[in-house]
């Protein structure tokens, strides 16, 4: 497996996120609705990884800069593993780059939003150290929703952001 930065909006990104969408509709009858630029998950401010497998994209993952309650902070979007691919660790690898990433960024905390419907996500993400957060961003309010966050890098880090 490969990882690479790429643009939220390149081919193989846009593929992979339809298909994350696709089963958000599966799961829960709609697309994600919350709001995404692509300009958000460009450097410094935001990334975007894709994971190849035998040179197919299989997965994905991106972060970008949200203002938390204690200041800026990486929110982590459209994490997704084909399932053709499952149970291989790729999730697991593209998450710690994803938070190495963040932290070379100075950011010094990850928050994400994901739902009841997405149980393996929420068991990676609290085996990976993730603990519940107060609610934030577009599905606050819905009660099938699940926030976590995790203390990635230190507050001194988070002082001294990269210029990448």
């Amino acid at each position: 497996m490969r990882i690479e930065v790429l643009p939220y909006d390149h081919p193989d990104a846009v593929a992979l996120i339809a298909e994350v969408q696709r089963e958000y509709v599966v799961r829960y009858g709609e697309e994600d609705l919350t709001p995404v630029d692509p300009a958000q998950f460009a450097p410094p401010h935001g990334l975007f990884l894709v994971a190849y497998l035998d040179g197919r994209p299989v997965a994905c993952g991106g972060w970008r800069v949200h203002g938390g309650p204690d200041g800026p902070e990486a929110e982590l979007k459209r994490m997704y593993v084909s399932p053709a691919v499952r149970g291989r660790g790729m999730a697991r690898a593209v998450l710690a780059e994803l938070e190495r990433t963040a932290v070379e960024a100075g950011l010094p905390r990850m928050v994400l939003e994901t739902g009841l419907e997405q149980p393996e996500a929420i068991a990676l993400y609290r085996s990976a150290g993730y603990v519940d957060v107060p609610r934030f961003g577009y599905y606050a309010n819905a009660p099938e929703a699940v926030h976590l966050g995790k203390v990635i890098g230190s507050v001194e880090e988070a002082s001294c952001p990269s210029t990448r």
